[in-house]
């Protein structure tokens, strides 16, 4: 009798331009689920790649026995946040386990402990490496965290597991929302985040248009997201009052007390500092405009050019 897991998980990859790594990283989670679960798929969304990444997905394919592998290629670059729902929406897993990126930093048992905690009540577990993140990271998380009030912390992740509950939960909410993490973290159910030792260093590079993709992800998810784009009005506009009511007391004291001078100096300063605070909440409130104009009406679901169904021989 098979002592392998009767649930059937699915496993998500978000590949592009991912040739120099593709290969071990599929190798690595065939391996996993075909030694634990008797049934089991793994989508890959190829978003658009310009090198030989879906050469390789078919190459690794033609040795895979029991696990049905399937090449989902998007119609045009979409970015990891939109391709992942596309391959999400294409799993059919009691589980599905996702990985935003190809890197393998962690031993392959991770996979298999992050599912076993889910198995304890858990609807989201998430893998984080445990070391020093880039400035630039800690930087976003650590702002996001502060101006929301959400009970799960946001950080690195390598990899999460997640539940068909979580899944089902999600589809009702609005898929159109631009951060999955955040989603899932506002989502009220249980999650739970698993630390782990680094193995290798494995140098994660962004060609041109995901760097400017995953910046402007990250813009647009804080004004969402967070109260920061409100707090800012809210001190600008505390700021420009203030200094509204001193330049009127000045204005009062040099009128009953000196002779009246030509005050365009005070004049210029509490322009350009009322303009300033004028033009950063209209900046705000346009940008929230735009993401909701984008999400509401232009934003698509996502387009995709083909799909290949491999493996499981």
């Amino acid at each position: 009798m098979s002592d392998k897991e009767k649930n059937f998980m699915s496993a998500v990859l978000y590949v592009h331009n991912d040739e120099a790594r593709i290969g071990d990283f599929l190798h690595m989670v065939v391996e996993v689920l075909e030694d634990h679960f008797e049934h089991a798929e793994i989508i890959c969304v190829n978003d658009c790649s310009q090198d030989n990444s879906v050469d390789i997905v078919r190459k690794v394919s033609m040795g895979v026995k029991n696990t049905t592998v399937t090449v989902l290629n998007m119609s045009y670059f979409h970015g990891v946040e939109t391709a992942m729902n596309a391959g999400m929406d294409l799993a059919i897993g009691d589980f599905v386990l996702e990985f935003d990126a190809c890197v393998q930093d962690f031993e392959p048992a991770k996979i298999m402990e992050a599912y076993h905690k889910t198995l304890k009540g858990y609807d989201i577990v998430s893998a984080s490496p445990d070391k020093k993140q880039r400035f630039t990271s800690r930087l976003f998380y650590g702002v996001f965290n502060r101006f929301t009030d959400y009970s799960y912390q946001l950080g690195t992740e390598r990899f999460r597991v997640l539940s068909r509950r979580v899944i089902n939960r999600v589809s009702s909410m609005n898929k159109s929302v631009p951060y999955r993490k955040a989603v899932y973290a506002n989502c009220g159910l249980k999650t739970a985040n698993i630390r782990y030792q680094t193995i290798g260093v494995q140098a994660v590079r962004e060609d041109r248009a995901e760097r400017k993709y995953r910046t402007k992800l990250a813009v647009n998810s804080m004004i969402l997201f967070t109260e920061l784009g409100y707090r800012f009005s809210v001190t600008m506009t505390v700021l420009m009052m203030l200094v509204a009511v001193a330049v009127a007391v000045y204005s009062a004291v040099v009128y009953l007390f000196s002779t009246p001078v030509a005050g365009w100096t005070t004049t210029i300063f509490f322009m350009a500092f009322a303009f300033f605070g004028l033009f950063g909440i209209l900046t705000i409130v346009i940008k929230y405009l735009q993401i909701l104009v984008d999400l509401v009406f232009r934003r698509k679901k996502y387009s995709f050019e083909s799909i290949e169904k491999m493996g499981g021989n």
